[in-house]
């Protein structure tokens, strides 16, 4: 068995130490050379091929029940759910049910009242990683959403559109 120093979790052969060891060293051989974004491994899931169809485009994986198309075969997998009704992720609390495992943790935090998200600005604490980044605009006085129109920005895409109706 192949140990490793820092950890000492165990492995099988050395290659996937190798690849293991990359946790602990942040170590990513391998760069996309369109935006130099790196990736810590190449094999099963190929990230940087599939990271590559973001610049490229390419969505091979195509839904047989309406005309959405994906990158990524697993958003595909996601995307079916929502024509066979399948929500595999239930609730142990109450009867909800979610077609994502993310949307069910994101609902189990309401349950406990979870914040993971904590502003380092002031005391403030979200549940989701997108209200924290739409509240430290209050900070930095970020206002992305600029109007085609005239000249008003906004914080928030809720914003511009209702300014634009």
């Amino acid at each position: 068995p192949y140990q490793c120093s820092q950890c000492e979790k165990a492995f099988s052969d050395d290659s996937t130490l190798i690849r293991h060891r990359r946790i602990h060293t942040r170590e990513k051989p391998y760069q996309c050379s369109q935006c130099n974004k790196g990736f810590s491994r190449n094999t099963n899931k190929n990230d940087l091929l599939i990271h590559q169809r973001t610049h490229t485009g390419e969505k091979p994986y195509q839904c047989s029940q309406c005309d959405k198309a994906y990158s990524h075969k697993g958003h595909l997998i996601i995307h079916n759910r929502i024509h066979t009704g399948e929500k595999p992720y239930e609730c142990s609390q109450c009867d909800k049910a979610y077609i994502q495992k993310g949307h069910l943790i994101i609902h189990n935090r309401m349950h406990t009242g979870e914040k993971p998200y904590q502003c380092n600005q002031c005391e403030k604490a979200f549940s989701q990683k997108c209200n924290l980044i739409l509240h430290m605009r209050i900070h930095t006085g970020e206002k992305p959403y600029q109007c085609n129109q005239c000249d008003k920005v906004f914080a928030r895409k809720s914003d511009i559109l209702k300014h634009q109706r």
